[in-house]
């Protein structure tokens, strides 16, 4: 079955470590344009991290689909990364908080997206493991969540904060 045969996704697997690592880069550059604004605005500096964090764990999930080994090993590798990220990505949101710039829903809104991002990529790691409930397309759905919620908050990063 295609959920627990990583082999099957190393065409998506590629795509997605070449993408992702691109999309670090341009983050990056984003980042270094608007430096000076990032670090003038309370918690955007968390936010531009958390961004960071959410496109590396899609270059370290995919890097990780591509390496020959088991399917334990490969489920135990995204619970690590998927709890790292579930642990790190909402902290930083909860803590880049700005009553002065932004609501609590707004606030909620963004710790939802990181949560769709790497709650999946824990999922997969347990279903993986225990070679049920859907496989390899729980971490489909993090690395698109990750793309998204990245691409969301680097156009605040580039264009809402010279607004």
């Amino acid at each position: 079955m295609a959920a627990y045969s990583p082999d099957q996704w190393s065409d998506l697997f590629v795509a997605t470590a070449g993408a992702s690592a691109a999309l670090t880069g341009l983050l990056f550059v984003a980042v270094s344009i608007n430096l000076e604004r990032i670090l003038n605005f309370r918690g955007l500096p968390e936010r531009a991290l958390a961004t960071l964090l959410l496109l590396l764990a899609v270059t370290v999930v995919s890097i990780l689909g591509l390496a020959p080994q088991s399917l334990t090993a490969l489920g135990i590798e995204l619970l690590g990364v998927g709890v790292g990220c579930l642990l790190a990505i909402p902290a930083l949101f909860r803590k880049s908080f700005d009553p002065a710039h932004q609501s609590r829903s707004q606030m909620i809104g963004q710790m939802g997206l990181a949560v769709l991002a790497t709650l999946p990529i824990l999922i997969a790691g347990v279903s993986l493991i225990a070679e049920s409930g859907g496989g390899l397309y729980w971490l489909l759905a993090g690395i698109i969540g990750a793309i998204v919620g990245s691409g969301a908050n680097a156009w605040v990063l580039l264009v809402e904060i010279l607004r």
